[in-house]
């Protein structure tokens, strides 16, 4: 594992954990808990994955975990942006973005990685994101009252595996070379 790839690491441990910390603080309303209880449970799947690869190195300055005031410091932004959410209604909103951006993170980690295991481990936990991603996309339409889609959830063509509408260019910009 080379140092790019341990920063990458480090880096999608950070988002996931900051994204838990946000779901365990919007989690508070029991009714609408589920999609929140689930994602936090697959930021920790991200954040324990990343945490093992890491320990796994045989450089011991690479296995360092997360330190503790970074985790207060998440608890309390997280709070505090659960608190305006839930003020404004949009917890499913800024939840979604929030989780667009751990996805974007496990693809980026994903599709650089040279370790086949980590690239399956992360692969399984897209396919949860996904469907998480499908749910509060629902959720998050509902929570504007319209049915307009949401410019901050995963798109339904990544939700789908492919475009509703066929591939254009647009779709494949590495392939436009």
């Amino acid at each position: 594992m080379i140092d790019a790839e341990v920063l990458r690491l480090r880096k999608m441990r950070h988002v996931a954990l900051r994204a838990r910390a946000l779901a365990k603080a919007l989690e508070s309303n029991p009714i609408d808990s589920a999609a929140f209880a689930e994602s936090a449970v697959i930021c920790w799947t991200i954040a324990r994955i990343a945490s093992g690869t890491l320990r796994a190195h045989p450089y011991l300055s690479y296995q360092k975990g997360p330190s503790t005031l970074r985790a207060a410091a998440d608890r309390v932004i997280a709070s505090l942006a659960a608190w305006i959410a839930r003020f404004q209604s949009r917890s499913y909103n800024v939840f979604a973005a929030e989780l667009q951006c751990v996805a974007r993170e496990v693809g980026d980690v994903r599709a650089l990685t040279w370790l086949p295991d980590l690239s399956d481990a992360l692969g399984r936990v897209q396919l949860r994101l996904r469907r998480l991603g499908v749910t509060l996309d629902a959720a998050a339409r509902s929570e504007l009252g319209s049915a307009a889609k949401p410019t901050h959830a995963v798109g339904r063509a990544e939700i789908a595996g492919a475009s509703q509408d066929g591939a254009t260019a647009s779709d494949w910009p590495y392939l436009a070379i």
